[in-house]
């Protein structure tokens, strides 16, 4: 059985583990956007920014469960 994080320590600074991976998602979106973007894909989307935020919602939730531990 896994551990449930309750807090990261970063630089004697207390943050919740949603926080941790609600930034890795949105790092995770962006680096897609801008692949996205240089190929020239994000064209197809009827609305860029809704996609964006859908991406980084589904890597929030993925890294929060498969790498976190949430």
């Amino acid at each position: 059985m896994k551990p449930i994080p309750h807090e990261f320590a970063i630089a004697e600074v207390y943050m919740p583990p949603l926080l941790v991976a609600a930034f890795w998602g949105l790092i995770a979106a962006i680096v897609t956007a801008r692949l996205l973007n240089r190929y020239r894909l994000a064209r197809y989307f009827f609305y860029p920014p809704l996609v964006f935020i859908a991406f980084t919602i589904i890597y929030t939730v993925l890294i929060g469960t498969f790498v976190i531990g949430i």
